[in-house]
């Protein structure tokens, strides 16, 4: 009797097919990612605006909505002069790559204050979506 046919015991047996790796926004093209990314901050923007926290966050990865105090920000809501006057005139000015996350750069103005300032916001899967890691504006 031959044994060659005979599984090892030794070698496990996997049924089904490979699962495949989770999505990683760092693959899709710089078009792809704007066309995330601008809706988000244009969201962040008005929301901003509004000083609707809730409406805020929601876009937020569960770490980052952990780690925003809600009294802080709310204060920042009703204190801050740049954060309740966002223009909804920005620019994309690139797109870092790091990672599982993407970082994407805004060229912001005010309705209020004279000048331009830097927006950040980064950018990665969560659950199977898309999810806001971090924003701010400099």
């Amino acid at each position: 009797m031959s044994t060659a046919a005979m599984p090892n015991a030794a070698t496990p047996v996997t049924a089904g097919t490979p699962q495949p790796s989770p999505p990683n926004i760092v693959d899709k093209t710089d078009d792809e990612i704007r066309a995330i990314a601008d809706p988000l901050w244009r969201d962040l923007v008005k929301h901003s605006n509004d000083g609707k926290y809730g409406e805020f966050v929601r876009n937020f990865s569960t770490s980052l909505a952990l780690a925003m105090n809600q009294v802080v920000a709310g204060h920042q809501f009703a204190n801050s002069e740049l954060a309740r006057n966002l223009s909804d005139d920005f620019d994309a000015l690139g797109i870092i790559r790091r990672g599982e996350h993407v970082t994407v750069l805004y060229r912001q103005r005010s309705t209020k204050k004279p000048g331009e300032w830097l927006g950040r916001l980064v950018l990665g899967h969560e659950a199977g979506a898309v999810k806001i890691f971090g924003a701010s504006i400099f």
